[in-house]
């Protein structure tokens, strides 16, 4: 079931747009405290938070509940999430009617936000034309579980693209900031998709449909790694070795399978150009390897390393893609 448009007015854009902060949480008492914080000392001040607790048995709705009071009722907002896991749970807040601002971005429970975060997003989205859908994301900087430096998130170079969010996800969600036009595309996702993560399909979706999407190179958020992340750190060699452990288990091609069936949900959305990509995409899955690869190579379909480039090679002839 497609979820249905919003009923309330669109805010009228203002030299002072307000972003609503979409905030998932599940046991996350250790490091929620910091990120709320972090949140009071953005230089974009115009914003409230939306929160979705997935069933959380510690002292997160207390914490919650605690800034509530300090940021004021209006401005926190406690809501109960599907208990589906943390993309349906994200999914589940980014398709509510009652939230309505300029613009959106996701949080994640455990990260600080940068002062200049909300900014950085702002500035880029305001110079997007009126009416295209758009999705600001940026590199991370890794922290520990007590806020020590443990370095950065792969820089990328290549531009973003429909034909690189087929086969990559660039960036988390918990650096996105999105404009109006793009919420109201992802809000008619449809419940019954499984999608592999919420920062995924919203590139491949609003990249797909026409949208602007910007890496920015800066560091706008500290990532903090610890024994519960969802995603964490993905450039240690260890890193590395599970990823292409995981192509001959066959989990890039589950996760592909996946993406492809929702993208095939929505596919009246995407633009002509893309739907060409995603069959051609889905033709390198199957058939023989001469097949396979030369429908590879005509989708056009790219990572941003080299190294992620050959592993695509790889995929295709050994009918791992």
């Amino acid at each position: 079931m497609i979820a249905e448009s919003s009923s309330a007015t669109p805010l009228a854009m203002s030299d002072d747009p307000k972003v609503a902060i979409l905030l998932c949480t599940y046991h996350g008492e250790h490091y929620l405290a910091n990120q709320l914080d972090s949140f009071l000392m953005q230089s974009h001040s115009n914003w409230e938070v939306w929160v979705s607790d997935d069933g959380s048995k510690d002292n997160t709705c207390a914490i919650l509940s605690a800034y509530q009071k300090k940021f004021g009722g209006d401005r926190l907002s406690i809501n109960f999430g599907p208990s589906e896991g943390f993309a349906a749970n994200f999914l589940s807040l980014t398709s509510r009617p009652d939230i309505v601002a300029d613009y959106y971005a996701y949080s994640d429970q455990d990260d600080i936000w940068e002062p200049d975060h909300l900014t950085r997003a702002l500035e880029w989205l305001k110079s997007v034309p009126a009416g295209t859908p758009a999705l600001y994301s940026s590199r991370t900087r890794y922290i520990s579980e007590d806020g020590l430096n443990l370095g950065f998130s792969t820089l990328f170079n290549k531009p973003p693209s429909f034909r690189n969010a087929l086969v990559q996800s660039i960036a988390g969600a918990n650096t996105m900031v999105f404009n109006q036009v793009a919420h109201q595309l992802l809000a008619k996702t449809p419940d019954q998709l499984n999608i592999v993560s919420h920062d995924w399909w919203a590139y491949m979706l609003l990249s797909g449909c026409g949208g602007q999407v910007f890496y920015d190179p800066y560091p706008g958020v500290r990532y903090r790694q610890h024994g519960n992340n969802m995603a964490g750190q993905n450039t240690t060699v260890l890193a590395k070795f599970h990823r292409l452990k995981g192509l001959f288990a066959g989990r890039f091609k589950a996760w592909n399978q996946d993406n492809l069936n929702a993208l095939n949900e929505i596919s009246s959305l995407l633009t002509h150009e893309n739907r060409k990509v995603l069959s051609l995409f889905g033709r390198a899955r199957h058939g023989t390897i001469f097949s396979r690869v030369y429908n590879l190579f005509r989708s056009g379909v790219y990572r941003q390393t080299f190294a992620g480039n050959a592993g695509l090679l790889l995929a295709a002839v050994l009918g791992k893609l």
